[in-house]
């Protein structure tokens, strides 16, 4: 979607014809191509793409269109205040015309202007408006090129053999019987398993099944989830670093009428995205080659650079579509690409290098949002007012001794506790702390990160705490969002637009959640069918997103949409589990994500805005799953604190 934002954008400004705009993935360059969010470093993730771009290519576009302007005027003999620039012409009251083509290369000459005229928001003619994707067409009809469709001259294809168990090492190797296998070329250990090359990846695969490995597991995690998730419940039990700290929350616990207690329990959830990870390594002289769905071109670089020994600029990173990332694909030691490298660097004679992984590999290979248990506590005053709120989550860390580590302000990595800290709800004494967990499974953002556990635990303690005091869950948000209002502007849309309150069957009820996340505030009313046999189907989820200007609605609307789904997967039948160290799933028998026919109906309603854009890939997932968990609630009488939920609800 943000490639369709950004074109957007620059379309805008240049007033250029939308039908004659393309685009191209642009290379690995971090000194033109920097991230102003993350710098310097070049790459896409965290809803960065738009809050970025937007007055960048803003600039760029007025830029250029005032470049051309003044090389028109010189040619022509004319005043630039004289000429309009309109659907990519410039045009002149004497009759004279000419296309952007005509005097590009006499405008590359012209000064750019240092702070060039940009356009009010009421003269926005495309932003704002419905335009039609131009990758839809090559996409739809299949002609959109991926990773897993690169071919180079003399290519190989690799597998790899990883271990079972996370932090295990090779000990032993017998590859006999594998190389014994028509059309194998190679078979290379590497510190992270076992690469097999052939010339096709269905022979690789074949190969992989007959090495036999001895693994050194001295260091590897032995423990299954269960074990790993009783651990946390100690850690909760001791002490804890405050992120923050409002009033005095022991002292609102003494004078409490009423205390309300809940502990939610989330496992591992693998980013499952459609295309597996996969990328083509060739090695050409003092330059590596790489074909790849690069979320962080920038990490990947420098990681590939340092494995075969060149420099980073003389990595070329030649990028794909990806076939779903969801933060997969921006890995801090960019793990199959250097696969991938070790494997093109050990062979002999050189070859181009296809990695592919299988599904059970993508499945069984770590990167997991991390397992997480949070413990809240709520203090009601004598008023009936929510007068204390403590929340204590234990979880890994995500940044700890990755090169992302220096953004760590204090004792606690802020992507445990994203969106619990931020907490919009007006509550005089407000603590949250928590501790990070050590775990030997490798753990990555996944989308919308932190947000996805914390909207989730606070969102249906609120709903709790409603019960607790015999409101309607709507209405006490809106009394303690009296300090924030865009969040209340979305809740107040959603709750309209769903027509809150209305009567339904009793058997069925609506369910609400309310969260921001990227800069972006979102909120979603579920409306859920619970049948005799404890089955329940998700029926309709209205959304109403407040995301600043919404450069083009039916993207922001796509995103809500598949950010919904990717939520909805999760909360109902999604998780990895562990039984002494291994994983379980390996595939979508056992790992199941949302199917066509569990999507609910989908209505999303955009707040008008003059505010700067923000993020819309992310902020949509974390309301999902509390909205449905707290419509079941009312339905069930029982508050839902463990996931995910399952088909049957008892």
């Amino acid at each position: 979607g943000s490639v369709e934002f950004l074109r957007d954008v620059v379309a805008e400004e240049l007033n250029a014809d939308w039908q004659q705009m393309s685009w191209e993935f642009a290379p690995a360059d971090t000194n033109r191509y920097n991230n102003l969010h993350w710098g310097p470093a070049q790459g896409t993730g965290g809803s960065t793409s738009i809050a970025n771009s937007w007055l960048q290519l803003r600039k760029a576009g007025a830029a250029a269109k005032h470049m051309l302007v003044q090389a028109a005027a010189k040619r022509w003999g004319v005043s630039p205040t004289t000429i309009s620039v309109e659907q990519g012409m410039l045009k002149h009251s004497s009759g004279k015309q000419a296309s952007f083509g005509e005097f590009a290369e006499v405008a590359a000459l012209e000064t750019p202007p240092h702070d060039p005229q940009l356009k009010h928001i009421e003269q926005f003619t495309l932003i704002g408006t419905h335009l039609p994707r131009i990758d839809s067409a090559e996409k739809s009809r299949g002609k959109a090129q991926y990773t897993i469709d690169i071919r180079r001259p003399g290519m190989l294809y690799a597998a790899m053999a990883h271990p079972p168990r996370f932090g295990a090492t090779i000990k032993n190797l017998d590859d006999s019987k594998a190389r014994k296998l028509s059309g194998i070329k190679d078979i290379v250990i590497t510190p992270r398993g076992v690469g097999i090359v052939a010339d096709s990846f269905w022979t690789a695969n074949q190969a992989r099944s007959k090495l036999r490995i001895q693994w050194d597991e001295t260091n590897s995690e032995k423990r299954s989830s269960g074990e790993i998730m009783q651990d946390f419940r100690k850690l909760a039990e001791g002490p804890a670093h405050a992120v923050r700290n409002d009033g005095n929350v022991d002292k609102a616990k003494s004078q409490a009428v009423q205390t309300v207690d809940m502990a939610f329990e989330f496992p591992y959830l693998a980013h499952a995205a459609m295309e597996p990870m996969n990328c083509v390594v060739e090695l050409k002289g003092e330059a590596c080659h790489v074909w790849t769905g690069s979320q962080v071109p920038t990490i990947d670089q420098q990681v590939l650079s340092h494995v075969v020994g060149v420099a980073p600029e003389q990595v070329f990173i030649h990028t794909q579509f990806a076939g779903g990332s969801f933060g997969r694909r921006a890995v801090p030691d960019s793990d199959y690409l250097a696969e991938a490298a070790m494997i093109a660097k050990a062979m002999q004679p050189k070859a181009p290098i296809s990695l592919q992984w299988s599904r059970e590999d993508d499945m069984q290979g770590g990167r997991y949002r991390p397992m997480s248990y949070h413990h809240l506590s709520a203090s009601i005053d004598k008023g009936g007012n929510i007068s204390g709120w403590h929340q204590r989550i234990i979880s890994q860390s995500l940044l700890r001794g990755t090169p992302f580590e220096a953004m760590i302000k204090g004792p606690l990595d802020m992507a445990i506790t994203e969106g619990g800290s931020t907490l919009p709800y007006s509550i005089p004494n407000l603590r949250v702390d928590g501790q990070e967990a050590p775990v030997g499974v490798p753990v990555l953002w996944w989308r919308s990160v932190g947000h996805t556990h914390n909207a989730y635990a606070t969102e249906v303690f609120l709903d709790e705490l409603a019960h607790a005091l015999k409101k309607d869950t709507v209405a006490l948000r809106l009394e303690l969002l009296k300090q924030a209002p865009r969040h209340a502007g979305v809740l107040k849309l959603a709750a309209e637009k769903a027509n809150w309150g209305k009567a339904l069957p009793a058997n069925r009820a609506q369910g609400v959640a309310v969260h921001s996340s990227f800069n972006s505030y979102v909120a979603q009313i579920a409306e859920v069918t619970l049948n005799d046999n404890g089955s329940y189907s998700v029926d309709k989820i209205v959304c109403a997103v407040d995301c600043g200007i919404a450069i083009t609605p039916d993207i922001v609307r796509a995103q809500m949409e598949g950010g919904i789904g990717y939520g909805l997967s999760s909360v109902l039948g999604e998780k990895i589990t562990l039984v002494d160290g291994k994983v379980e799933q390996s595939n979508f028998h056992n790992y199941t994500p949302l199917r066509i026919n569990q999507m609910p109906d989908i209505e999303v309603h955009i707040v008008k805005s003059a505010e700067a854009p923000t993020g819309v890939g992310e902020p949509g997932t974390p309301p999902a799953g509390p909205a449905v968990a707290n419509a079941l609630r009312r339905l069930t009488g029982k508050p839902l604190n463990s996931l995910p939920l399952g088909d049957i609800i008892g």
